[in-house]
């Protein structure tokens, strides 16, 4: 439970009265509270009207709102004003601007506008979060602290490179092992002391936002800049913590590249995240977002801090989410671990960029609108339910892992194809399991493995110290390990394993891959099967990279059908104590990998807890004694269920269901048994 204060799903979202007149706030509190709405996040942009000088502060009008919200039985997530500082601060301390990869210094504007490294920024965040801590700490109507907004980028200016100096020396020590790790002989790049260290940015070692001269140098500053962005967040904590034990949490963005939220997950009490995908993102890609937030507290209970109860304004294409898409949606992340549902936005702005995101109140001003009531019907659903949900937890056999380091350095690699794109791989994988009904946790290098029965690691590029012999373990005490082409390849400075591919896994899949093909879009080759123990076809076409395998060991499943590497292996399965390891050297079409997830979970005895038709999505959730199964119908049509001679109650709508029953389009069931 995130706060004992309010023991029920929270359900609000941001506001602005700030942009408003008291009035207004009067006549949308009527409105919130018609649509049950228990919690606003204030003041997420407010630093303007907080602080007007270096040491004058008006809370008066803040004081205002949170009490009058709180009169109404509306709680407060107090946000610090951080993402933007003030106009009059920039003006006096430039410093505080971010550079930008061309080496050009940002004006006044925009958000997310800071410099992490800036000392003068530190110290005005820890300032203001200190006075809204202190003043705030004791008030029975604030619940939790939101710090800044969705951290985001790199800084590429003089003080963040003697930052990122200093980073190096305390990480490396000498300059020696920096030329080592970075291998900086090559090119006769060898650094003879630390100042002579530049950051790798389009003037220097970058070639574009995704290829690099120097991996190991880029990753390093990658590690960096997330790491700085983390120290302001920790500050900020700092400040609070002189004054309040409240839960603390940011606001992250799902499998957003530039940051290592594994990193931000340490110090946060609750992870939260905003879903917004784009208009052609499907079922199964919105639910790997809330499965990754969800990972990254091993499993714990989320909150869902923003969604649009509507449409975006910032993509190519904002559609409206069609009448019973929110709700779905909503109902999505609660099956995957929210334990609240909260939008951006309560109100809608009057002007600039975000006056066409969608809100809980639009324009008009009133409660005759089809998205009030659509979220005025989900409030009152999720005050029926009250506290049940409360808590529980998916319970998962599979694990895909998942690294944002492992991320970064792939894709900086200059080869071997431009069509890499490793979060696409990982969602190949993730959606053979999704669609069978087959739940899934996400988990980082540094987690514990031994509760999953699988554990599948597409594109396992780098290896950290002791992951390999952490999976040899888990392998050999019976589990079974799944990865692919461009695994084992580079220690954690990206620097190549020397001894043949896979490195340090080439015993544990017993096979050693001599070369590997990239092949240009629109070619394929085809896998020919030679395993008679396990459901498959016949062929599968796979494409991007073909690895040319040897065998030290392991079975080989399938070859490949064409070009001079036919009929060599292209799936194998390695057996290793009492478990087994396979590996797919290429990327096979969506049938294979929906068969291979069927023979993995078969082998286990993980089963979906429902037969269900295609579009139909499944997962459950439970505290160790009760479980509540949830059934979602992502089609466009009604679908007919088979409960079986189960009897469930429908606690959204209090009826008890069993045998053949319909599920309309867009509809949820969420059952008890």
């Amino acid at each position: 439970m995130i706060n004992d204060k309010l023991p029920v799903i929270w359900y609000g979202g941001d506001y602005n009265p700030e942009q408003f007149d008291l009035l207004t706030l009067q006549d949308d509190i009527v409105m919130l509270k018609k649509a049950h709405i228990n919690i606003a996040t204030i003041g997420v942009f407010s630093w303007a009207l907080l602080q007007v000088d270096e040491d004058k502060f008006t809370f008066s009008w803040l004081d205002t709102i949170i009490d009058t919200l709180y009169e109404n039985g509306i709680y407060t997530c107090l946000a610090t004003p951080t993402a933007v500082p003030p106009a009059w601060m920039v003006k006096r301390y430039p410093d505080l601007l971010r550079t930008d990869p061309m080496g050009i210094r940002k004006k006044f504007g925009g958000r997310a506008n800071a410099c992490p490294t800036s000392e003068n920024y530190r110290r005005f965040t820890y300032q203001i979060a200190g006075q809204l801590a202190k003043r705030y700490a004791q008030h029975p109507g604030v619940l939790m602290f939101h710090i800044s907004n969705e951290y985001a980028d790199a800084c590429y200016c003089d003080q963040c490179e003697i930052a990122f100096r200093q980073w190096l020396k305390d990480k490396y020590q000498t300059i020696e092992a920096v030329n080592h790790a970075w291998n900086t002989t090559f090119w006769g790049h060898t650094f003879q002391t630390f100042d002579e260290i530049v950051i790798p940015d389009a003037r220097s070692e970058q070639w574009s936002d995704r290829a690099t001269n120097f991996q190991s140098m880029s990753l390093d500053f990658k590690r960096f800049s997330s790491e700085s962005l983390f120290a302001c967040y920790q500050n900020e904590v700092k400040a609070i913590r002189e004054f309040s034990n409240f839960p603390v949490t940011t606001n992250l963005m799902g499998a957003y590249k530039p940051l290592d939220y594994a990193v931000f997950a340490k110090g946060m009490d609750v992870i939260s995240w905003d879903n917004y995908p784009s208009h052609h993102a499907t079922p199964s890609e919105i639910a790997f977002s809330h499965d990754l937030m969800r990972g990254l507290k091993a499993g714990k209970p989320f909150m869902l801090m923003e969604q649009t109860p509507s449409q975006q304004n910032w993509q190519p294409y904002n559609a409206l989410k069609r009448p019973g898409v929110m709700r779905l949606w909503s109902y999505q992340a609660i099956a995957h671990g929210a334990d609240t549902v909260m939008f951006f936005q309560l109100r809608r702005s009057v002007g600039a960029c975000e006056k066409f995101h969608g809100a809980v109140i639009d324009h008009v001003g009133h409660e005759n609108t089809r998205v009030f009531q659509e979220v005025a019907i989900l409030g009152e659903e999720l005050a029926r339910l009250g506290s049940q949900l409360l808590d529980t937890r998916l319970t998962c056999r599979v694990g895909i892992l998942f690294d944002w380091e492992n991320w970064w350095a792939v894709e900086f690699s200059s080869g071997p194809s431009q069509d890499l794109w490793y979060r696409q791989e990982i969602q190949k994988y993730y959606d053979a399991f999704h669609q069978q009904g087959i739940a899934v946790d996400i988990v980082f290098p540094y987690q514990d493995f031994s509760e999953y029965a699988i554990l599948v690691a597409p594109v396992l590029y780098m290896l950290k110290p002791g992951l390999a012999a952490r999976l040899k373990e888990f392998v050999r005490a019976g589990s079974t390990f799944m990865t692919t082409f461009m695994s084992g390849l580079v220690d954690e400075h990206d620097r190549i394993v020397p001894g043949g591919y896979p490195g340090e896994l080439r015993d544990l899949l017993g096979i050693w891959v001599e070369e590997f093909d990239a092949l240009p879009p629109g070619v394929t080759n085809r896998m020919v099967c030679h395993d008679d123990q396990r459901t498959w076809q016949e062929r599968y076409a796979c494409s991007l990279l073909c690895d040319v395998i040897h065998t030290t060991g392991a079975d080989v499943l399938f070859t490949y059908e064409r070009d001079f590497y036919k009929n060599y292996p292209v799936v194998t399965r390695n057996r290793y104590g009492d478990g087994n390891a396979w590996y797919v050297g290429s990327s096979p079409e969506p049938a294979f990998l929906s068969d291979l997830a069927a023979n993995l979970c078969r082998e286990k005895g993980i089963v979906s807890a429902l037969s269900v038709p295609e579009g139909i999505e499944i997962t459950q959730r439970t505290d160790g004694k009760i479980t509540y199964l949830f059934v979602l119908n992502h089609a466009d049509s009604a679908v007919q269920i088979d409960l079986g001679s189960a009897v469930y109650q429908d606690i959204l709508k209090m009826q008890t269901v069993t045998g053949k029953v319909m599920l309309a389009s867009k509809d949820v069931w969420v059952l008890r048994s």
